[in-house]
């Protein structure tokens, strides 16, 4: 029985070769947005059977405190700075509080690596768990705006604001809640940071800032909510003037962008280690 070698068939060594180059080819890396609408379906998914305790813990809350400021404010500026602040709350207990909590036990407990192993971008990862958990605060937001209209006699003609206000707050505070959780090297620490930050957007963005001292109204300003809180309260005036509206809200946009982008490379980070 004889070997006929493989060089003298015909045909046979391109065949091998067309072989080999078809399987060390790689397919195409995947496109953000379909990766993104991917993890955030996927989230909402998750998410479900915690939805309306979640909801209702933060609309308790942000109404609880609406509540409790009618007794210290009557009318005017300073009951439009409560009810815009007490709205945003919503929006900031999910977006610091819990992001950074899910996050920082999706690192410890090596959650991490099921995501890494997955064909998506970093971004997606973090963007689609952030408009996720941003998606359950509209239906709060909405009730507890409402409701401080109607407790404090303001008018609810611009309550679609909020629309605006509810993404780009959220997307501001979302970055740096998962930030926080992905930064921090136990889930304990990332649950106090995501705690001081929700009580920052209280203190700072719930009390009227007429009565806050100077050096505290310049904490107040580093703090991203309040452009989304000051955007939604000058909605209350005769006539809003929607240019100072617009860039408020482009404040909320542009932080929104920076935060997002520091939380992908905390993503990315902590995804190798």
């Amino acid at each position: 029985m004889s070997v006929v070698p493989a060089e003298v068939l015909p045909g046979g060594a391109p065949a091998v070769t067309e072989t080999a180059r078809g399987a060390a080819e790689l397919g195409p890396p995947a496109r953000l947005w379909p990766s993104l609408a991917a993890v955030y379906r996927a989230q909402l998914s998750r998410a479900r059977v915690a939805r309306i305790p979640l909801l209702f813990v933060a609309t308790f809350q942000s109404v609880g405190i609406a509540v409790m400021m009618r007794g210290v404010v009557d009318s005017g500026s300073e009951a439009e700075s409560v009810v815009a602040g007490s709205s945003v709350l919503v929006v900031a207990y999910v977006a610091l509080n819990l992001l950074s909590q899910y996050f920082g036990q999706l690192r410890a407990s090596g959650g991490l690596d099921h995501y890494a192993t997955l064909p998506v971008p970093p971004a997606a990862v973090v963007l689609g768990a952030a408009a996720a958990y941003a998606s359950f605060t509209v239906p709060g937001t909405l009730v507890t705006a409402a409701f401080g209209c109607a407790l404090f006699g303001l008018p609810v003609a611009n309550l679609w604001v909020l629309l605006a206000v509810i993404p780009l707050a959220g997307a501001a505070l979302s970055g740096l809640g998962a930030a926080c959780g992905l930064l921090a090297p136990r889930p304990e620490l990332a649950t106090l940071l995501g705690q001081l930050g929700m009580s920052a957007a209280l203190l700072l963005g719930v009390l009227p800032a007429d009565r806050m001292p100077e050096i505290v109204r310049l904490a107040r300003d580093l703090l991203p909510s309040t452009y989304g809180v000051e955007a939604y309260a000058r909605t209350f005036e005769a006539h809003p003037d929607w240019a100072v509206v617009l860039v408020d809200l482009g404040v909320c946009a542009g932080v929104g962008v920076v935060s997002l982008a520091v939380a992908t490379w905390a993503y990315r980070r902590a995804a190798v280690r």
